[in-house]
């Protein structure tokens, strides 16, 4: 037997859920919309100096090194610290790839 209760859990959830999707519906649809100026920003910011090719080679020369080193000074050694060195990873090199091919 349905209570009451569950009926305006079920309505409150079914709301909730039509907000998200609506979100994010209109967050793909702007990003898809964005796409093309932000890409034009990009090639324009960075396209001048190194570029974005040769940069991102040294930035993951330049991460792997890095996490390398971090890895063997914080104890656990490199298997010990996995979890944190693959996300670790990924953030790094972003960001200096990124700082690399704006400064140079």
């Amino acid at each position: 037997m349905i209570d009451d209760k569950d009926i305006k859990d079920r309505n409150e959830s079914r709301k909730i859920l039509i907000a998200l999707i609506s979100l994010l519906l209109i967050l793909f649809i702007s990003g898809f919309l964005f796409f093309p100026s932000f890409i034009e920003v990009f090639s324009v910011n960075f396209d001048s100096g190194l570029g974005l090719k040769d940069s991102a080679i040294i930035s993951f020369f330049v991460t792997i090194v890095l996490l390398l080193i971090l890895t063997v000074v914080s104890g656990d050694g490199l298997i010990g610290e996995i979890q944190f060195v693959l996300p670790a990873f990924f953030v790094f090199f972003i960001i200096i790839w990124l700082l690399i091919a704006w400064v140079f």
